[in-house]
């Protein structure tokens, strides 16, 4: 089995674990995530580069650690969530159950898979969930079909939801902010008389809704929820696991009232102040329970920011264009943003506060994924992980009490909506020409524009996916001397770019990229993800 409790942990656990005067106990765990918040966004990660107050967050960074080179393994919401959840590559997962659109999809993955919750719950924490969900439900309907806006019964509970997956408690949106169904769902019950249609200006799109529902309140009844659940527990023998999934700051813009016009950039800035709020309330309700001392707080994003945010209230391509004019840059020093496989879209802020574990105002440049928090997680909980659970999560726990400890990994795997990426130490691999995105909200170059320009260089039409593996169609970036990804040296290192193409391949085939026996992925897997079909018969 994989057992990442250290000897050191079994002799003196007392001391790795918990202030003194807590010596005994293992800590409670908060996660807060949040929605398309960008590196750039936070003002202990983007430095002069940000032009937004992050007060909650940067103090994480002060009190605890800041991590600069953690990534998420997807440049979008659900595959990203689907890693988090799991500890295993979203890509490895076979096709989700049907559902409607919107709020409404089906499970991303079946509800008898290994979960972060379910190891928790195994381990003996309460478990509770709030926020965003967006892994998919299973819907009463009135007709007993795939659920969709039309035939779903709100005045019946869940049939499958985050109970299913491990969390005592929950209290949910289906899906992102811009996503009906309007209304949130506590223990698999709707709260309230969902009976309206209503849509916000993001994308207006309108569809089923709670008859209170505003958008404009939801990151404060988020806050509350969390806050509640802190004090219910305060006092519990058994320590807590919270996940705090907020909806922000990804569209639609919108700040409560008391962060309008608060930012020195407008909207998007307001939203992300209104975010940080959050943060800091859920640390607040740490403090008030006198719980503090023993848990450990962790905030991250779930991938960078959508390049439509900013100022107008519309989703509007490259809006983030004009902020970036004046001063603030979401997505950090990175090239790129949602969606693409550039590190605008895949590296995101995290912080950690741990008092007594972690030191003070430390700095972690080793690499790690969001989808280690499930293998960091059961390290601290003392609970071994089998050889078939979370196959692709790697503990930081010794990077958490030493920030410049042995590098818990050397590569990671990332992917944008129309390509991969695979990291291995400061040398970074794009398995894709141009941004790995593509459509209106695509980072440049868009994938198709790229494709079509790397088969004209090519010169002719590829006979099989092994003739991908030439430089036209790759990218290899030094992100130690080029962290903005300018120059590619694909042809200039074909011996390494062969070396990293080998590497990657035993991960996609061996089902893992953990130590351990082979493991069967869910579905047939490709270096290459979402080649365009023209490749095969159009230059």
């Amino acid at each position: 089995m994989r057992i990442f409790v250290l000897t050191a942990l079994v002799v003196a656990a007392g001391l790795l674990f918990a202030p003194a005067t807590m010596a005994a106990e293992r800590p409670n765990v908060v996660f807060i995530l949040a929605d398309d918040l960008g590196y750039g966004d936070i003002e202990a990660f983007g430095g002069d580069l940000c032009n937004v107050d992050t007060p909650h967050f940067d103090a994480l960074c002060h009190s605890g650690m800041k991590f600069t080179d953690a990534y998420v393994t997807d440049s979008h919401c659900i595959p990203s969530r689907t890693s988090i959840m799991t500890g295993r590559y979203a890509f490895r997962f076979g096709a989700p159950e049907p559902g409607g659109p919107w709020g409404f999809v089906g499970l991303r993955f079946p509800p008898d898979r290994f979960t972060l919750g379910t190891m928790l719950k195994r381990a003996g924490y309460t478990t509770g969930y709030v926020g965003k969900w967006h892994l998919g439900t299973r819907m009463a309907t009135h007709d007993g079909k795939v659920q969709t806006a039309t035939n779903t019964d709100f005045t019946k509970p869940l049939l499958v939801g985050p109970r299913d997956y491990g969390f005592d408690e929950s209290f949910i949106l289906p899906g992102s902010l811009d996503m009906f169904p309007y209304a949130f769902i506590r223990n698999h019950h709707w709260v309230g008389e969902v009976t309206a249609e209503k849509g916000w200006s993001a994308f207006n799109r309108r569809g089923p809704a709670a008859e209170d529902f505003e958008d404009v309140k939801v990151l404060d009844t988020f806050s509350e929820e969390a806050e509640r659940f802190i004090a219910d527990h305060a006092n519990d023998a058994q320590p807590f696991f919270l996940y705090v999934a907020l909806t922000a700051p990804h569209t639609p813009t919108s700040p409560s009232a008391a962060f309008e016009g608060a930012s020195r950039i407008g909207l998007y800035g307001d939203f992300v102040m209104n975010t940080d709020a959050c943060i800091g309330r859920v640390v607040a309700a740490l403090d008030a329970a006198g719980l503090s001392g023993n848990t450990l707080v962790m905030a991250s994003s779930d991938h960078g920011p959508g390049h439509y945010s900013g100022r107008r209230r519309e989703a509007t391509a490259n809006q983030m264009q004009e902020m970036e004019q004046d001063g603030h840059r979401a997505n950090g020093p990175w090239r790129g943003y949602k969606f693409s496989v550039f590190e605008g879209g895949t590296r995101v802020p995290f912080a950690a506060k741990w008092p007594g574990t972690i030191p003070a105002g430390a700095v972690c440049a080793s690499p790690i994924g969001l989808q280690d928090l499930v293998a960091t997680c059961a390290d601290i909980a003392g609970t071994p992980l089998a050889d078939h659970e979370a196959a692709d999560s790697m503990s930081f726990l010794p990077l958490l009490r030493d920030p410049l400890a042995e590098p818990v990994r050397t590569s990671l795997v990332v992917q944008g909506t129309r390509g991969s990426a695979y990291r291995e130490g400061p040398w970074k691999l794009l398995l894709c020409p141009g941004s790995g995105s593509s459509g209106q909200f695509a980072s440049e170059p868009e994938s198709d524009a790229a494709w079509r320009e790397a088969l004209a260089d090519f010169g002719r039409t590829p006979s099989d996916r092994d003739d991908l593996e030439q430089p036209p169609f790759l990218q290899l970036y030094h992100l130690g001397t080029d962290p903005g990804e300018e120059t590619n040296l694909a042809a200039a290192e074909p011996e390494r770019v062969a070396a990293m193409i080998a590497a990657y391949r035993a991960i996609l085939d061996n089902g893992r990229s953990t130590p351990g026996p082979r493991l069967a992925n869910d579905r047939p897997l490709s270096v290459f993800h979402a080649v365009p079909a023209f490749v095969w018969n159009d230059r």
